[in-house]
C-alpha cells in the first residue's frame, strides 16, 4: 500500500483557519502561525521535528487530523535515520492521554482503522528495528491498542 497517498485520501479535510487558541499567548500565536503557513505537503521536520517546540501540541483535534498525512509521511521518510526519526513524536500525538483521547474521538471509523493498520504495518515490517530499541516499542504497541480499541 502507498501509505502516504492513502493517508491523503482518508484524511482529506479542508485546512482549518486556525489550529488552536491563537489569542491565548505569544507561544500559541506562533504555533498557529507555523501551522497556518504550511500545508500537508510542505510541513516538515523543521516545523514539527522538535519535541520541545512542537506546534501540534497546541493544535485542536481537527488540526491534528488535517496534518495526519504529514505525520505518516514524516514517519515513513525518517524510519531509516534513528537520529531524525519522527516515529516517537507521531506516537506521542496518537497516544495523548490514552484510550478514547480527543484525537481518536474526533476521527471517523475509517480514519481510526487506517491509523491502526499503519501502526500494525510498522510493527510487522519494522519489527527488528523496534525490538533493538531504535524506537520505543511499548509506545508503538500502546498506540496500536488505543487506535484498535475504538468502535
Amino acid at each position: 500500500m502507498d501509505w502516504k497517498q492513502q493517508a491523503k485520501l482518508v484524511f482529506n479535510l479542508p485546512k482549518p483557519i486556525h489550529f488552536g487558541n491563537y489569542q491565548h499567548c505569544c507561544e500559541c500565536a506562533e504555533h498557529d502561525q507555523t501551522l497556518s503557513a504550511a500545508d500537508v505537503d510542505s510541513i516538515g521536520l523543521q516545523q514539527l521535528g522538535n519535541p520541545g517546540w512542537d506546534p501540534l501540541c497546541f493544535s485542536s483535534a481537527e488540526g491534528l487530523i488535517y496534518y495526519m498525512p504529514a505525520l505518516i509521511r514524516l514517519t515513513l521518510d525518517t524510519l531509516d535515520n534513528p537520529r531524525e526519526s519522527y516515529l516517537d513524536q507521531m506516537l506521542f500525538h496518537l497516544i495523548q492521554d490514552g484510550m478514547r483521547n480527543r484525537l481518536v474521538s474526533a476521527c471517523t471509523r475509517e480514519q481510526r482503522k487506517f491509523v491502526a493498520d499503519f501502526l500494525e504495518y510498522l510493527v510487522e515490517n519494522h519489527g527488528p528495528r523496534i525490538e533493538t530499541g531504535v524506537f520505543r516499542s511499548d509506545d508503538l504497541l500502546r498506540a496500536h491498542e488505543i487506535w484498535c480499541d475504538v468502535e
